[in-house]
C-alpha cells in the first residue's frame, strides 16, 4: 500500500509528496517529502494527528511503519541503496543495511522484512534482521512490485513470475519455499495484494480492466471483477478491507472502485418468480454456450461502490478502514491531501466525501467547514459496520486494539515472531541488531 509519487507532467499539479503509504492495518499514514517524512494517526475523521516527523533524512522515497509501533523503515534518494530502521519514539537508529542496487520497495510484518530490488528480493527476520534468504532468480521487476501477508503466521510473499505475462509466484516466507505459481492475467502485473489473514490474493494487470482474487495457498480463482471496459488505466493501489469483505482499487482516473466479496449466483432462487428473473436465468444459462472469453466477461461482477475524486492523473493510494466505528474510504494523493469518504456497506453506491485533510499543513480545507462529520444514516447502517477485533493482543493491558504498542511504549515481543529472545530495557531488539549491515552479492550477512 505504498506509492512513489512521480514528477508531474506539464500542465499538471506538481507532486508535493515523494511517497506515501498506509500501515499494515490501515490505522496510520506515512508520507515522504524532500524535507523528510511524517507519520499520522487515522483514528479520527475530523482531526489528523501527526504522530512523528523527521527532517534528518532528506528526499525520502520509501517510508514504512510497522503497525502502530515505533518501528519505521526509511529509504532516501541521497542513499537509495541503504535501508534505515529507526525507533522514532526514542530517536535512535536501530540499524542500516546496504544493498547491491537501488531499493525499490519494502514490506514488513511482525516476523519478516522484505527488501525488493529490481532483480532480487531479500528476506530478513525482523527480530534480529538476520538475512534468511535471497531470491536471485526472479524476472526483472523495475517497479519493485511485491506483496507480503501481514499475518506473520504464514508470511506469504507474492511477486511477478514473468516479464511478459501476469504470472504470480507465491512464496512461503516462513518455510522459505515456493508454494505455487498462478497464471493470473495475460498481460503483465500492475498490482498484487493479500487480505489480512493471507488466505486471499488479489491482482490486476497493466490493462487495469479486470481484477481477480485467488485462494491462498491453492491459487484457485475465487472472484473476478470488471473495473471498466472502455479504456485501459494504470492501477495505483489495490487493497482489501481488514474483514476481507471488500476490495478497493484506485487508478489514474477520477473513480475509486470498491468490490464486495460475495457470489451473487449462490443466492439466486432455483425457480425465478418474475419474468425478469426468468430472463436473467436464461441469460446466465446461455453464457455456457458462448466462447470462454465472452462468458467470463458477462459473469464478472461490477463495482459495489465508487468514490469520486476531484482530480485525475495524479498518483494516489486508497484503503478501507473503520474509523469511529464506521467504514471509511481513504484516498491519499501526491498533491498532499487525504480524502475521507463514508461507505455504505449494505447498499453501496457512491461514497460521500466528508473530509479533506492537508498532509503538509495544519487543519482541513475550507470545503469541509459545512460538512456534518456525523451525517444522518439509515438505522441499520451502524449495526452492520462494527468490525470485531481479530487481534488476540487487544485484551492485553497496555496494547492498542490493533495489537501494536500504545504510543510511547516499547514494541512488545508479541509484535514479532514467537520464540525466546533477549530484550533489554534500552533496545527493542537483541543487541545483535545494533550494527551496520551490507547485503552485497547473494547471501552475505553483516
Amino acid at each position: 500500500m505504498e506509492a512513489e509519487a512521480a514528477d508531474a507532467p506539464p500542465g499538471r499539479v506538481e507532486a508535493a509528496l515523494s511517497c506515501f503509504s498506509f500501515n499494515q492495518d490501515c490505522t496510520s499514514l506515512a508520507i515522504g517529502t524532500k524535507a523528510g517524512y511524517k507519520l499520522f494517526s487515522l483514528s479520527s475523521v475530523e482531526q489528523l494527528d501527526q504522530v512523528h516527523g523527521s527532517n534528518e533524512i532528506p528526499d525520502v522515497y520509501i517510508v514504512e511503519r510497522l503497525f502502530s509501533s515505533s518501528l519505521v523503515v526509511v529509504v532516501s534518494h541521497t542513499k537509495p541503496r541503504q535501508m534505515n530502521v529507526y525507533h522514532f519514539k526514542k530517536g535512535t537508529e536501530i540499524c542500516n543495511y546496504s544493498y547491491s542496487s537501488n531499493i525499490l520497495s519494502i514490506r514488513l510484518n511482525r516476523q519478516r522484512l522484505l527488501v525488493c530490488l529490481e532483480e532480487s528480493i531479500y528476506i530478513h527476520n525482523i527480530k534480529d534482521m538476520k538475512l534468511l534468504k535471497t531470491l536471485l532468480d526472479i524476472p526483472s521487476n523495475p517497479t519493485g512490485l511485491c506483496a507480503l501477508s501481514i499475518n506473520h503466521s504464514n508470511s506469504y510473499l507474492a511477486y511477478p513470475g514473468s516479464q511478459s505475462t501476469g504470472e504470480i509466484v507465491l512464496y512461503d516466507g516462513n518455510s522459505l519455499k515456493t508454494v505455487c505459481t498462478i497464471a493470473a492475467h495475460e498481460g503483465t502485473l500492475a498490482a498484487i495484494t493479500f487480505n489480512s489473514s493471507g488466505s486471499k490474493l488479489a491482482s490486476a494487470s497493466e490493462k487495469g480492466t479486470v481484477i481477480r482474487v485467488f485462494s491462498v495457498p491453492e491459487g484457485q480463482k475465487l472472484y473476478e471483477f470488471r473495473r471498466g471496459m472502455k479504456r485501459y488505466v494504470t492501477i495505483s493501489s489495490l487493497v482489501f478491507s481488514m474483514d476481507s469483505q471488500f476490495l478497493c482499487a484506485s487508478s489514474n482516473t477520477e473513480t475509486v472502485h470498491i468490490f464486495k466479496m460475495e457470489h451473487l449466483t449462490d443466492s439466486r432462487p432455483e425457480e425465478p418468480s418474475t419474468w425478469s428473473g426468468y430472463m436473467g436465468k436464461m441469460f446466465m444459462a446461455a453464457t455456457n454456450y458462448l466462447p470462454a472469453q465472452v462468458s467470463d466477461m458477462m459473469n464478472q461482477d461490477r463495482a459495489f461502490a465508487t468514490g469520486r475524486l476531484n482530480f485525475s492523473g495524479q498518483k494516489n493510494i486508497c484503503t478501507l478502514s473503520t474509523i469511529q466505528k464506521l467504514p471509511r474510504l481513504l484516498v491519499a494523493s501526491s498533491d498532499g491531501h487525504l480524502y475521507i469518504y463514508n461507505l455504505d456497506p449494505q447498499d453501496g453506491g457512491e461514497c460521500v466525501l466528508i473530509k479533506t485533510h492537508s498532509l503538509l499543513g495544519s487543519g482541513t480545507t475550507e470545503e469541509n467547514k459545512e460538512n456534518d462529520l456525523r451525517p444522518s444514516l439509515p438505522p441499520s447502517y451502524a449495526a452492520t459496520v462494527a468490525r470485531p477485533s481479530t487481534s488476540t493482543a487487544s485484551t492485553v493491558p497496555g496494547y492498542s486494539e490493533d495489537g501494536g504498542a500504545l504510543r510511547g511504549e516499547v514494541i512488545p515481543e508479541h509484535e514479532f515472531a514467537t520464540g525466546p529472545v533477549c530484550l533489554d530495557d534500552e533496545n527493542e531488539f537483541p543487541p545483535i541488531i545494533l550494527c551496520r549491515g551490507s547485503q552485497k552479492g547473494k547471501t552475505k550477512q553483516s
